[in-house]
């Protein structure tokens, strides 16, 4: 199994949404994969508390597939690729790792 985790960091505002609004965008879009990309095993997304420190990232995905052409095959998926796009306006920074467990 290959469990792939991206950090987001999102721009205050963006698209004419606060950075919020565009957590819960990003949450409800990403999560909604799994009902059309069936590679995917698990799919979760958390939004990091607006208390908490101004230097943390501001959503995180957490996802599972079985191998890492899996992951390859979700990447290139026209769905998740839209989700992207939009990700990609909103976003000021990204992280990333994939490992096997």
């Amino acid at each position: 199994m290959v469990r792939h985790i991206v950090l987001f960091k999102l721009a205050d505002e963006a698209e004419g949404r606060s950075k919020a609004e565009n957590a819960l965008i990003i949450k409800e879009r990403l999560e909604e994969l799994k009902n059309t990309i069936p590679v995917i095993r698990k799919i979760e997304v958390k939004i990091n508390l607006s208390e908490a420190s101004a230097d943390n990232h501001d959503v995180i995905l957490e996802s599972e597939f079985d191998t890492l052409e899996d992951v390859r095959t979700y990447a290139v998926h026209p769905e998740h690729i839209k989700v992207g796009e939009f990700i990609a306006k909103v976003r000021t920074s990204r992280a990333a790792i994939d490992y096997e467990f």
